[in-house]
C-alpha cells in the first residue's frame, strides 16, 4: 500500500471517530461510524488471503447493519419528536433499537460472534486498531446516550458479555482470539456501569487500552500468534517479564492498573444494591483470569531444566516497538492515581 493511500486511509478514519465523538446530530453520528467503517476494510484486507477477504467481508456486514439500525432508531426518534439531537429522550422502539446497534458495534454478547473472527484473519496491528480504536466511536455514542438506553439491557448484556468472554477464552490458542475475549469480557464490565457512572466507564476503556495496546505491542515484537509461540524467555528476559505484569493487569490482579476499573465497578454496583451482578461480575473475573494466568506460565514458567514447549525462534535483527515505552507505565502502575481520576 502507498504512502498516500496509507495517509488518506489512516486519515479518514481519524475523522469518522473524531465526527462522531464531537456530533450532537444523528445523521453526522451515522456519517462519522461509515467513514469509520469504510477506512478500516482496505486496512483489514491489504493481505491477499482468502482468509483477510472473509474478515473484512464480516466486519463490514456486521458494522453496516448495525449503522443501518442506528439510522433506523434516529428516525424513528426524529419522527416522533420532531429532532435530531442525539441528547433527546428518545422512545421506546428507539431505544432498543440503538442498544442493540451498539452491542452489534461493540462485539458485545450475544452479536459477538463476529469479533474474534475478523481479528482471526488480519494482522497483528489491524486486530490492535479494531481492538481499541474501533471501539472509541461506539463509546462516544454510548456516553452520550447512557441516559436514553434501557439500564436493564445494558446490565443483562454486560453480565453475558463478561461470561461468556472469560467461557470462551478458556478455550482458545490463537493468541488474537484470547485477546477478541478478553475485549468482550472487558467491554461487558463497560456496559454494565455506564447507566450508572459514565466517569468510571471512560477511565474503564482509558486503562483497556492501554492494557490491550501494550499486549498486543509485545505480540507484535515477539511474532507470538499462538500460546506456544509465547515461550520467550531466553530470547527476551525483560519483554517476558512485562508480559506477565501486563497478563495480570489485564485479568485485574491488584497492585497493578487493571484492578481499579473492577475494584469501582463492583463498588458502584454495590451502592445499587446490585448484589447479584456484582457477584456475577466478580465470578466471571476469575474465568477470565485463569485464561491470562495459562498465558503467563506459558511466557514465564516454562525456564531451563524444564523441556521448552517450542523450539527457538530465529530473530537475525533486534526489533523495538516505540508504543511499549508509553504504554507500559499506564498499564501497569496507575492503581495509586484511582482517587485522583475518580474525582
Amino acid at each position: 500500500m502507498s504512502p498516500t493511500t496509507t495517509m488518506i486511509i489512516m486519515s479518514s478514519l481519524a475523522t469518522g471517530t473524531i465526527i462522531t465523538a464531537s456530533s450532537f446530530h444523528w445523521l453526522m453520528a451515522w456519517i462519522g461510524l461509515e467513514m469509520n467503517t469504510l477506512a478500516i476494510i482496505p486496512i483489514i484486507s491489504k493481505q491477499h488471503h482468502p482468509r483477510a477477504t472473509e474478515a473484512a467481508t464480516k466486519y463490514f456486514l456486521t458494522q453496516a447493519a448495525a449503522s443501518a439500525l442506528i439510522l433506523f432508531s434516529s428516525t424513528i426518534n426524529a419522527w416522533h419528536s420532531g429532532m435530531w439531537d442525539i441528547t433527546q429522550p428518545t422512545t421506546p422502539a428507539s431505544s432498543i433499537l440503538l442498544t442493540i446497534a451498539i452491542t452489534m458495534k461493540l462485539g458485545l454478547a450475544p452479536t459477538h460472534f463476529w469479533l474474534p473472527e475478523v481479528l482471526q484473519g488480519t494482522t497483528m496491528t489491524t486486530a490492535l486498531i479494531i481492538s481499541t480504536w474501533q471501539k472509541l466511536a461506539p463509546m462516544a455514542l454510548v456516553c452520550q446516550t447512557a441516559n436514553n438506553l434501557s439500564p436493564i439491557t445494558l446490565l443483562l448484556v454486560g453480565l453475558l458479555s463478561a461470561c461468556v468472554g472469560g467461557w470462551a477464552g478458556m478455550n482458545q490458542t490463537q493468541t488474537r482470539k484470547i485477546m477478541a475475549y478478553s475485549s468482550i469480557a472487558h467491554f461487558g464490565w463497560m456496559a454494565a456501569i455506564s447507566p450508572m457512572l459514565t466517569n468510571i466507564m471512560l477511565l474503564n476503556l482509558l486503562i483497556y487500552i492501554l492494557m490491550t495496546t501494550s499486549m498486543f505491542s509485545m505480540l507484535i515484537m515477539t511474532k507470538s500468534n499462538t500460546i506456544q509461540n509465547m515461550a520467550t524467555w531466553a530470547a527476551l528476559p525483560s519483554t517476558t517479564t512485562l508480559t506477565l505484569l501486563t497478563l495480570l493487569s489485564l485479568g485485574g490482579l491488584p497492585p497493578l492498573s487493571g484492578f481499579m476499573p473492577k475494584w469501582l465497578i463492583l463498588n458502584e454496583l454495590i451502592n445499587q444494591n446490585l448484589i447479584l451482578s456484582a457477584t456475577i461480575l466478580a465470578l466471571s473475573s476469575l474465568l477470565s483470569l485463569f485464561f491470562y494466568l495459562r498465558l503467563t506460565y506459558i511466557t514465564t514458567l516454562t525456564l531451563a531444566p524444564n523441556t521448552p514447549n517450542t523450539t527457538y525462534k530465529w530473530r537475525f535483527k533486534p526489533t523495538t516497538y516505540q508504543l511499549l515505552t508509553t504504554t507500559i507505565p499506564g498499564a501497569l502502575l496507575m492503581l495509586p492515581m484511582t482517587p485522583t481520576l475518580t474525582q
